[in-house]
């Protein structure tokens, strides 16, 4: 099937685009004619986007686990590699949610939740699921309840665990967190798309990038039921801190690390044993 003339990207555009460093110029000047309603916001477009403003942000939207994520400037784009954080999370929610004798639907926490993304991304793949989404920033709530709108979500602004509803302590299924994790002394080294247009507060992990991540898994057993699960995303460099960050936290945990997608996540599961004290075994990194 031939392209529409509006699916197809003006060469001045794509030469702009490569010219200015973008690697997939001919990809991103098809979604930029695309999203745009005139030759003029196109124009206004291109410059954005040659003037280095992320391509999410310019057109509005990121692609996640196959749906249309909104972003806005300020709001850390969902990557790819936290697909993996959603897959894993799936792979613990779906027997949850199956349960035929289950009454009341799987109560999920998304700390740090950004855009919303895998909020979104786990009650499409579910389906009926209580998600509860918290981030500090309020550009990110905003643009969370965007995205999550008539799912019956509810999104929090505030610190981590703080504005959650006493409610849900010892009844929470699963917490699911892409917490930051950068070393504050290694966000110099980013991508300036990153370094200069995300949150500090989606990024900066402090001085070994595991500050948030330990306020995360200290807090975590007491939100979680019985068997409830704790998944952190980190980075592959990082898992084994992140691992031992989990298991102080009084988890049995696992790595899981994917090639194809890029990503790495520490599963913690809270049992008996675990809150006796006996210390957790690993799986293999996988």
């Amino acid at each position: 099937m031939s392209a529409s003339p509006a699916q197809v990207p003006p060469p001045v555009v794509v030469s702009r685009l490569r010219a200015a460093g973008c690697v997939f110029a001919e990809d991103e000047a098809r979604l930029l004619v695309s999203a745009a309603r005139t030759p003029a916001e196109l124009e206004a477009m291109v410059d954005r986007r040659v003037g280095g403003v992320p391509l999410e942000y310019v057109i509005g939207w990121a692609e996640f686990c196959g749906l249309r994520i909104t972003v806005a400037p300020g709001v850390f784009v969902p990557r790819r590699r936290t697909e993996l954080l959603v897959d894993e999370a799936t792979r613990v929610l779906r027997p949850l949610a199956a349960q035929r004798d289950r009454v009341a639907a799987p109560v999920v926490i998304d700390l740090c939740c950004g855009s919303g993304a895998v909020g979104a991304a786990l009650l499409a793949t579910i389906g009926r699921m209580d998600v509860h989404a918290v981030d500090i920033e309020p550009v990110a709530v905003r643009c969370a309840r965007r995205n999550l709108a008539d799912s019956g979500a509810q999104v929090y602004e505030g610190d981590l665990y703080a504005p959650l509803p006493e409610r849900l302590r010892g009844r929470v299924d699963v917490i699911v967190a892409n917490a930051p994790y950068v070393p504050s002394d290694s966000i110099r080294l980013l991508p300036p798309e990153a370094r200069l247009h995300e949150p500090s507060t989606a990024l900066d992990g402090g001085a070994d990038g595991l500050d948030v991540q330990r306020r995360v898994a200290e807090d975590a057993a007491g939100w979680l039921a019985p068997g409830g699960h704790l998944l952190i995303e980190t980075s592959e460099q990082q898992a084994s801190e992140t691992f031992a960050v989990v298991t102080r936290g009084g988890f049995v945990a696992r790595v899981v690390h994917s090639e194809e997608q890029g990503g790495t996540v520490v599963v913690g599961t809270r049992d008996l044993e675990s809150i006796a004290g006996l210390r957790p075994v690993s799986a293999p990194m996988r």
